[in-house]
């Protein structure tokens, strides 16, 4: 369904390069020293792309970075990009350069003479990232891409085509989840997200999908609680990849509420629209599923989403309602706008129950606190196991999606005492972020490692970024699949 550059790896000689009419990307180091490749299109430009290589304004590029050179002389190209990169340059450099050359390119053929570049592969991994387009819904010439191919030129083309690989599978989980995020809530119901889930059983992953009466006779009544207003039914989708040596499965655990209104608590009308993005957890579970399934990873996951929509309708829990969960703690409702936490509680107690998991990540759309603590730049990362938390902090910075680890503490509890129930859903404005992960603790099982990733702020940006247009992100995916990699993947 996504949009993105089609990308391919070819081995091409002089003469082609001559005669392209689309763009080419060459690449020059920090002192401007054109790599080898690239000398012979530089000796038909008769000198233009070293004089550029040389020039002030590429010295001020940072690495990843372009110029470019329109309608060069003594070659066909329409224009040439020059990429600033190193010869041992870090992944991240060379990913940013793919964007670049995706971002900078025509719509005509663009080929990328990469020998003499390092893992030419991950500048193909930044451009198919950044080359993605949402325009299913527009008409006429908005619906297209606007990216024609890009050739990766090399010399090794087995090699980098099968390096590439394991890489485009993560990209295709990356592109699945932003297609889901992006997608407007009368398209992406909670029946439609089921069956996107479906999609995913030719790969080779199940897929159970439990409707309302078996939630019902399950006891998730937390969750249905938040659905309980809304046309749509809610369902719970679960999704298996057997890959590894069939020991206790890494749990992920999504929410997806496919649009908040708030409920009866009802949020200000000013970017409620935004709100179709609530199911960013849940669309992150998938895309990781389907990238584990898509590269046949030897690691055992298994991926748990909530879908639900949160409706003022008649039917819908009030404030000063009290529900209980399956795990048989009683909560009193005191915000409906405070809802994911609810749907989690259910999802995340019968993750353990049936599956008794050796670790379990949650990710949700949780609170608004936690872009007041970090802005749109961090996720906010809370756990009951350090060690398991910093093991995905480091895969989250090697993979350049940025989080931070916030307190847990006995403290806080007390915010959530119930003079009725059991607890409250909300704690007050204070600690926000804190007591929404402290509610969630109390649903976990305390010898099991967790981590809660409060993805509020990163799962959707109004600008574009370096390997995103606007819109979705699909952060987490990434992340999550390199600590799946490193952690949970049997090596034999």
């Amino acid at each position: 369904m996504n949009q993105h550059a089609e990308i391919a790896f070819e081995s091409i000689g002089r003469s082609v390069l001559k005669a392209h009419g689309g763009c080419l990307a060459l690449f020059a180091d920090s002192e401007g020293r054109l790599t080898p490749s690239a000398r012979p299109v530089d000796r038909m430009c008769g000198g233009a792309v070293a004089r550029c290589a040389q020039s002030p304004a590429f010295k001020k590029l940072k690495l990843g970075r372009a110029l470019r050179i329109g309608f060069p002389a003594g070659v066909a190209a329409e224009a040439i990009l020059l990429l600033k990169l190193d010869r041992k340059a870090e992944p991240e450099d060379i990913r940013r350069a793919g964007a670049a050359i995706s971002g900078m390119a025509a719509a005509a053929e663009t080929l990328i003479v990469c020998q003499g570049i390092p893992k030419p592969e991950e500048a193909a991994f930044g451009a198919m990232l950044r080359s993605y387009r949402f325009g299913k819904h527009k008409s006429g010439a908005g619906r297209e891409s606007g990216h024609g191919r890009l050739v990766f030129v090399t010399g090794r083309v087995e090699v980098v085509r099968a390096r590439f690989e394991t890489l485009a599978a993560v990209a295709e989980g990356v592109l699945m989840t932003r297609d889901l995020v992006n997608e407007p809530a009368n398209v992406l119901t909670t029946g439609e997200f089921a069956r996107r889930l479906k999609t995913l059983e030719p790969l080779g992953v199940e897929v159970t999908i439990l409707e309302e009466r078996q939630l019902e006779s399950l006891g998730m009544r937390a969750l249905l609680a938040v659905g309980q207003g809304s046309a749509n039914p809610s369902r719970v989708g679960i999704l298996r990849w057997r890959g590894g040596d069939g020991k206790k499965p890494l749990l992920l655990v999504g929410k997806g509420v496919v649009f908040d209104s708030g409920g009866i608590s009802l949020k200000p009308a000013a970017k409620m629209e935004q709100m179709t993005m609530d199911m960013a957890g849940a669309a992150v579970v998938t895309g990781v599923m389907r990238a584990v399934a898509q590269r046949r990873a030897r690691a055992d996951v298994i991926g748990i989403v909530g879908l639900v929509e949160n409706m003022p309708g008649s039917s819908a829990q009030r404030p000063g309602d009290v529900v209980r969960s399956l795990k048989g703690d009683t909560v009193e409702v005191i915000n409906t706008d405070a809802e994911g936490r609810l749907v989690l509680a259910d999802i995340l107690w019968h993750g353990q129950s049936e599956f008794s998991p050796s670790a379990i990540i949650d990710l949700a759309t949780l609170t608004g606190a936690i872009i007041v603590s970090l802005g749109k730049e961090c996720a906010g990362a809370f756990s009951n196991d350090e060690k398991f938390c910093r093991r995905f902090l480091s895969a989250a910075a090697g993979e350049g999606e940025r989080a931070w680890m916030m307190p847990l503490h006995d403290s806080f509890d007390r915010m959530l005492k119930s003079r009725i129930a059991d607890m409250k859903n909300v704690g007050g404005r204070d600690a926000g972020a804190i007591t929404a992960a402290q509610f969630l603790q109390r649903f976990v099982k305390p010898e099991i490692p967790w981590i809660h990733l409060d993805i509020a702020g990163v799962s959707l940006s109004d600008r574009d970024t370096e390997l995103a247009p606007a819109g979705a992100t699909g952060w987490g995916v990434r992340a999550v699949c390199r600590l799946i990699r490193e952690h949970f993947e049997n090596r034999g």
